[in-house]
């Protein structure tokens, strides 16, 4: 069997300690089929090591297109903090201006790079749902805020076993059959947000997830806990700002790079 080998450039970047491999996919030959291949490189101990990967490519309707791919190499609709750093990298490569529309599975999202900060606007969010019916002892709301977030409101954030409360509710049958990301919020004295994120597709914590907060900033105002705009403390100890803009829910923060390097791909043919 030949081997065809190529050599992929990429970035390090986070958004408020969500990590990502950014990748300029303008000549559409990143291989985004291999999921063999995405996990080998998303894996933190044998790999490069990321929450997702993402590919910035051509578009017709805007400035450029973005693709998400998890660590299991599945791709999903949309990525908040991903969003922002892919527009951190368009702007800095003069892909895009400062105000740029970026074209995505959940449909089109504006964004604006503001100094260190970028600003994001969120899809519309959809399918709101309060009190849902689960054996747990805190109360779970649902908000699709471009891909489905699950919020338990808790006592005490830092104490909550995550990885098996967080694993349970991803996979509970009234998620089914895809599954919900799970995202454990408390509203603090001050009006902030603490949260932290069980991320579908990772299967793990998430240092942060811009859909995430924002779905937990956002039912919190439905429940006339919290008044727009708030900040969300996140796990890897960033925090987030979730507003509204003539009602459209946008996020603000840090996209920061982190390195950069190359990805050798080997394909056998």
């Amino acid at each position: 069997m030949a081997v065809l080998k190529m050599k992929i450039p990429f970035t390090k970047m986070h958004g408020a300690g969500n990590d990502f491999i950014m990748v300029d996919d303008r000549r559409l030959i990143f291989p985004s089929g291999d999921k063999e291949f995405i996990q080998r490189i998303a894996s933190r101990r044998t790999g490069i090591g990321c929450d997702g990967i993402l590919l910035l490519q051509p578009s017709e309707a805007a400035d450029f297109r973005m693709r998400f791919i998890n660590p299991d190499g599945e791709e999903q609709d949309m990525c908040g903090n991903g969003a922002r750093c892919i527009a951190r990298m368009a702007y800095d490569h003069d892909v895009a201006a400062e105000k740029m529309l970026i074209e995505t599975n959940a449909g089109p999202i504006h964004a604006e790079v503001l100094g260190e900060q970028v600003r994001l606007g969120l899809t519309e969010p959809s399918d709101l749902q309060l009190d849902l019916e689960m054996e747990l002892d805190w109360p779970v709301d649902f908000l699709n805020t471009g891909v489905p977030h699950a919020v338990i409101w808790v006592d005490d954030v830092l104490t909550v076993d995550l990885p098996e409360l967080g694993s349970l509710i991803r996979n509970h049958i009234l998620f089914s059959p895809n599954g919900t990301n799970a995202n454990f919020a408390r509203v603090e004295e001050d009006g902030s947000l603490t949260v932290r994120t069980y991320e579908r597709g990772v299967e793990a914590e998430t240092w942060a997830c811009g859909t995430g907060v924002a779905a937990a900033a956002l039912l919190a105002a439905e429940r006339g806990r919290v008044n727009l705009p708030v900040s969300v403390h996140c796990a890897g100890g960033f925090d987030l700002v979730i507003d509204s803009v003539l009602g459209t829910p946008t996020l603000t923060g840090g996209a920061l790079y982190v390195f950069d390097g190359e990805i050798e791909y080997g394909n056998r043919v």
